[in-house]
Formats: structure tokens, sequence, C-alpha cells
């Protein structure tokens, strides 16, 4: 009796928790090819990203982000590329796609779940993850990161969330951060998601909160999460962490397949 008395009061919980937010934005993939226009943005290029990174993102190339079959492949390929900055003419060994909500989907609180199967192999490191959209208290990491869902290759089955700030963030060693092992991230579809209120940012998966970044009162510098922020879906290769251990050339072409994005905010 207990235990179903424990059963039910759980559902009822989680029915209460849903009942609070409303879906104000989303994509199911239920279309075929490009990613839906009126929703994503590409962010292209190949200078390294802040993180050394080595993939060149591609722009509105099917090769590297395309919904078939009701998913959405991002896909990181080995595929040299050219590209320039102001002074170097590089070639980056492979290519991959970065897509942005900026200006099409900006949220200020809510929660924000992506549901998705990451790929495997040492050197990838896809990300789910938001940055401000208005960059109110400068550049980065002032205004802020949140990173939802981060994994590196040579830690498999290791998921992280994150915060950056000014005061909390890794190139002082100070970010707020924490992993959880999950048992198979590669081959089934877990849901990675945050709730967002002015009193903190709870990181989830698959419904279970595992960690939470709570504001301080202490100003922007420690939280800057009260302005908008927009999502952002990428597998990244190499990089300061993700190339750490090196780059296993015969994982590629490997995708991270995502199922829906979907944003609530608070039910009036």
């Amino acid at each position: 009796m207990r235990t179903l008395l424990t059963i039910i009061l759980l559902s009822l919980c989680v029915a209460d928790a849903q009942a609070q937010y409303k879906l104000i934005w989303s994509d199911e993939f239920s279309y075929t090819g490009l990613p839906d226009s009126t929703k994503w943005s590409y962010d292209t290029g190949g200078n390294g990203w802040g993180n050394n990174e080595l993939e060149f993102y591609t722009k509105a190339d099917t090769a590297n982000a395309v919904v078939r079959n009701g998913y959405l492949y991002l896909t990181a390929r080995r595929q040299p590329t050219a590209t320039s900055t102001a002074t170097t003419r590089l070639v980056r060994p492979y290519t991959s796609a970065r897509l942005v909500t900026k200006m099409k989907g900006d949220w200020l609180y809510g929660r924000i779940e992506v549901r998705a199967i990451l790929p495997a192999g040492r050197g990838l490191w896809p990300a789910i993850w938001m940055l401000p959209t208005d960059w109110k208290y400068g550049g980065w990491p002032a205004s802020g990161e949140i990173d939802i869902m981060e994994n590196v290759g040579f830690m498999p089955d290791s998921i992280f969330g994150s915060v950056h700030t000014k005061s909390f963030n890794h190139v002082i060693h100070t970010q707020k951060t924490k992993g959880l092992f999950i048992r198979d991230p590669y081959t089934v579809f877990h849901t990675y998601a945050i709730e967002w209120t002015a009193q903190e940012i709870r990181f989830l998966v698959d419904g279970n909160i595992y960690s939470a970044f709570h504001n301080t009162g202490n100003g922007f510098a420690e939280w800057p999460f009260d302005q908008r922020f927009h999502l952002l879906l990428n597998i990244a290769v190499g990089g300061g962490w993700g190339g750490q251990k090196g780059i296993d050339d015969t994982v590629f072409p490997r995708s991270m397949v995502v199922d829906y994005v979907r944003v609530y905010q608070a039910a009036p």
C-alpha cells in the first residue's frame, strides 16, 4: 500500500509540474530537408570558436544538418575545408553544423528540453547550450552561458551541465558544473533539460534533477541570467576540452540525432 501511495504521489507531482508550464516554441522535425529556417540559423566558419576547435561549421548543407524520418541529424564529417582569418588561410579537417535560434527563439526563464541521441567517438564534443541574445553585461563570460548538456568522447557515458559567468567560468577554474553518468547516451534517446527561474537554474535528465545553480543576489557577475538567451545545437571536433585525448578519425561520420526541441514557460 505504501508503494502504491508513493507512486500516486509522484504521479501527482509530475502532473502538477507539467501543469505549471505552457509550450511556447518547439520543433518536432515533422518535415524533410534542411532545418526550418523560421526557427534555426547557422553559425558558420572555422575560426576555432575560442576553444581551438578543428571543425568548419557549414551553412544549409544537408551533409551536416538535415531532417528526415522525424529526426534532426547533425553530422560531423572528416572533410577538409578551407577557411581564412584576417592573416591566415587554414584548412580545417572536419565539417559539422552549429544551429542557433537567435532572433527566432529567445527566452527569459522557462523549461528548455531537447530529446537526443549523442554521437560517440574520441574527439567529439556535442553540446546543447544557450548564449545571451543581447550581451547586456559585456562579452563572454560576463553576460553568461548555460550548458544544458555537454559530452566529450574521451569520457564516454558522462554528460555535464554547467553555467559560466564573470565570477564563475572555466578560464579561471571556477565554473559551476556537475557531471552525470548515463548508461546509454549513444544508443538511446534521453531528454536533456533545464528549468530556469529568477531564483535558480535546475539541470535535468529524463525529468530527474541532478544539479542546480542558485541566484546569489550578488549582481550580474554571479547571476547574469535575468536576460533573454537563445539555444544552440552543435558537434565540435577537438578543442581544448573535446580534443584532450586526441581524435579518433575512424569514427566519422557521426551524428547527434534530435527527436524534438521544446520550450515551455510558466502558465498564466
